[in-house]
């Protein structure tokens, strides 16, 4: 069954003033203040029953991915990365097939909202599991990293993902007949993302600069009959474009330092309040 985030913040929200509900003083570097919290979450030990959350968000999403890699947007999701190629850097799950980063997190990501029963927060409606964990699994099999890595950046994934869309209000997002399930995975998944590429400060601000750039999903995946490209808009093209995202930066691509506050930044172009 569909699992819930804990109502209370992953991370102490004294870190991250936004999530206090007050907003960004005037000329405030909110992008700089995001940034050094998705740094200091690398290394920030999670509370025991944070750290139990998230292993169940891990699990119930392998279990998704399990089941949807046998279902036809998994069927068809295959038969594209397996034309594709790629570098070998990350599973595709459930099969034998090992692809780019990019690639894996896309097919995983397809996989695990297959069916619908991938997780979903009830105050937004967004569906993180499936963009932040298929992001994660890719991203800490191609730099080899711990356990505990990929548990904090699964952890800081969630968060961005549902706070990012609760700071531009999912009705607003959704009364420009956008999708407010495919805004938010993009920035839940280049979270995670990130955290594993190592990302400093300043890599922290490009990747959420290429990842808002990325931000996309229009409300119309309610006509899509097959199911196809709702696991797309759901869950695949979040989790493709936040591992894009952290290897451009990861690669040494610049970009703009303050997406979240400067001229013409994406809270502004998403959100009409």
């Amino acid at each position: 069954a569909a699992a819930v985030l804990p109502t209370k913040s992953a991370f102490s929200v004294a870190s991250f003033p936004a999530a206090q509900g007050a907003p960004a003083k005037p000329g405030a570097d909110l992008t700089g203040q995001v940034a050094r919290y998705m740094v200091e979450a690398r290394t920030r030990a999670l509370p025991p029953d944070v750290a139990r959350e998230a292993k169940h968000r891990i699990l119930d999403t392998l279990g998704a991915i399990v089941s949807g890699s046998r279902l036809k947007p998994g069927e068809m999701v295959i038969r594209y990365i397996q034309a594709q190629g790629g570098t070998p850097e990350a599973s595709v799950l459930t099969t034998k097939i090992m692809t780019s980063a990019v690639n894996a997190a896309l097919a995983n990501g397809m996989f695990a909202h297959a069916d619908e029963t991938d997780d979903f927060e009830p105050v937004t409606k967004a569906h993180p599991g499936c963009s932040v964990v298929p992001a994660a699994l890719a991203m800490a099999e191609k730099e080899n990293r711990s356990g505990m890595e990929l548990l904090r950046a699964v952890t800081l994934g969630y968060d961005l993902c549902c706070r990012f869309l609760m700071a531009l209000g999912p009705d607003l997002v959704r009364a420009n007949h956008r999708s407010a399930e495919g805004t938010s995975s993009s920035f839940g998944a280049v979270g995670a993302a990130a955290s594993l590429a190592r990302l400093d400060e300043t890599g922290m601000r490009y990747a959420l600069s290429y990842a808002a750039q990325q931000v996309s999903g229009l409300w119309s995946w309610t006509q899509d009959a097959d199911h196809i490209e709702k696991a797309f808009d759901f869950a695949g093209m979040g989790a493709r474009n936040g591992v894009t995202a952290a290897t451009m930066v990861q690669m040494g691509f610049t970009g703009v330092r303050d997406v979240l506050a400067g001229e013409h930044n994406v809270l502004q172009a998403l959100s009409t309040q």
